[in-house]
């Protein structure tokens, strides 16, 4: 049903250009009018301005502020552009809306020529703003007017959202794809054209446990917890976990680690064996195998214990993994960086340079605890931090997060960035020109029930990885990944993804479009 709205109104969208030729040059037989806003949800406020104005002249045309010149809050626009763009062309009162590209509407009002240029009431009421003086001297220049509407009822977009924020995740999701000509059947024939490339992975492992206990009680005589022991399950995490995702989802995986001389590595290199993982292990008896074992009770983590030697690998070790990079021919080469010994500024530029040519690089670094930062990973095809880890590499704790992703897109010199945001999903920035409207588009999280969120950031950064050299469809990459992303965070574990799993989330996805 959305689909056919969406052909529908879809004509109504012009850019400037395209609408400068419609109207023609002034003086017209009939009037135009524009109004320009963000229209982020478009409430009563919004629509008596919109029918005020158009009882002012023929044509009504509404400009709205793109993505990326939305400054209101870190993660706003709530809805994106292409979808505001939509929700004003269903209106019968707006004859056709543009996307501004530019942080003002002072060119557009300059190019389109409106007869009248309407502002609500609120732009007047306390002395002339001087962006509203700005635009009064654009219209004052070719002959326009500025009026302002009525308002003694004002509805503020930022407070609807902040008080419920509205779900259309579905809605959003649909209108990419539809600007993008992507459909179900695109995301399933990608899914399943996996299983002929090849991924050599190099990172650290890291051995995740769980420990599961009871509580008995505590100690009379000290703030001590008492929990009985009641078993202990390993599983093989950190860049171990991202070559099984990326085994599950059909590629061959070459991977290459550092491994402790114990009994963990005996565990990592069974694992990775039984996945059919083509496991490479440096062994460095000076250092354990790294593992992460967190005690729980009754779901709760009490405690987690950590047994790690985050010092840099020698010069022999690099040497080595600097051989093994470069005689391994692949597809795609992923740098999963945990930051507990094989990458650091040493080592990184040394690791690049092996590289193969022409072979598709991703890099993703995840420093919840230590120093790290993703810009080192310099040049690479595709970058996926969160966050976060962008916040932290940029030392940016205020900007929203577009302008985060251009500034970390430009800084890292990256191709395509999937800025992961938690459970709002993900923002995906891709090409240099961070003023042009497709620049950046968001996918909403798919999650549907929350188990345990450890490892969606794997399960995205392989399935992205894949689907990007099969397809190189920017969309096509983020959405899949996001699916897999999010089918993990429905199981206890980080357990590889496999295509069945994210088919039944498409699946599950297509069903909810069609009830839209």
């Amino acid at each position: 049903m959305l689909a056919s709205l969406m052909k529908k109104y879809r004509h109504k969208i012009k850019n400037a250009g395209e609408l400068k030729k419609i109207l023609g040059e002034r003086p017209r037989k009939k009037k135009v009018i524009m109004c320009h806003g963000v229209f982020d949800v478009v409430h009563p406020g919004h629509l008596r301005h919109l029918i005020y104005a158009k009882s002012k002249a023929s044509i009504l045309v509404a400009s709205l502020t793109a993505d990326v010149h939305i400054t209101k809050g870190q993660h706003r626009p709530y809805v994106p552009q292409d979808l505001r763009a939509l929700n004003l062309a269903a209106f019968e009162v707006v004859d056709f809306v543009v996307v501004d590209a530019e942080p003002t509407p002072i060119s557009n009002l300059l190019l389109i020529q409106p007869d009248f240029f309407a502002k609500g009431y609120e732009y007047n009421a306390d002395g002339m703003h001087p962006k509203t003086e700005e635009e009064l001297t654009a219209l004052d220049s070719y002959g326009g007017k500025m009026i302002f509407t009525p308002g003694d009822i004002v509805y503020s977009s930022t407070k609807l959202i902040d008080l419920a924020p509205p779900s259309i995740k579905v809605e959003k999701l649909l209108t990419l794809m539809e600007s993008e000509g992507i459909t179900f059947k695109h995301l399933r024939d990608a899914l399943m054209n996996l299983k002929d490339k090849t991924v050599h992975v190099v990172g650290d492992t890291i051995v995740d446990s769980y420990t599961q206990t009871a509580m008995i009680g505590g100690q009379t005589k000290t703030p001590t917890m008492s929990v009985l022991f009641e078993g202990k399950t390993d599983y093989i995490g950190g860049a171990g976990v991202v070559a099984k995702h990326l085994r599950a989802a059909g590629a061959r995986v070459v991977f290459s680690t550092v491994l402790g001389d114990d009994s963990l590595k005996d565990f990592v290199v069974s694992g990775l064996k039984e996945a059919d993982v083509d496991c490479c292990p440096i062994v460095d008896a000076t250092r354990p195998t790294t593992n992460k074992n967190a005690i729980v009770a009754e779901g709760y983590r009490l405690l987690k214990v950590d047994t790690v030697d985050n010092r840099t690998i020698s010069d022999e070790i690099v040497r080595e993994l600097s051989q093994s990079i470069s005689r391994t021919s692949c597809d795609a080469v992923v740098f999963s960086d945990f930051r507990h010994g094989i990458f650091n500024r040493r080592t990184i530029p040394q690791l690049i340079e092996m590289i193969p040519p022409d072979t598709y690089k991703v890099a993703d670094s995840q420093v919840a605890t230590r120093w790290g930062n993703i810009t080192e990973f310099q040049g690479f095809d595709l970058v996926t931090p969160n966050e976060r880890e962008a916040r932290f590499a940029l030392a940016d704790q205020d900007s929203g997060v577009r302008p985060l992703a251009a500034r970390l897109f430009d800084e890292a010199k990256c191709r395509l960035l999937i800025l992961k945001l938690g459970d709002r999903g993900v923002l995906t920035c891709r090409g240099g020109d961070h003023e042009a409207l497709e620049s950046y588009f968001v996918v909403d999280s798919f999650v549907e029930r929350l188990v345990d969120a450890v490892g969606a950031g794997d399960a995205l950064l392989a399935y992205s990885t894949l689907i990007m050299v099969s397809t190189n469809s920017e969309v096509m990459a983020t959405i899949l990944g996001s699916i897999a992303a999010a089918c993990e965070c429905e199981r206890d574990g980080n357990i590889p993804i496999c295509p069945e799993d994210v088919l039944k989330k498409i699946d599950s996805a297509e069903r909810l479009a069609k009830y839209q």
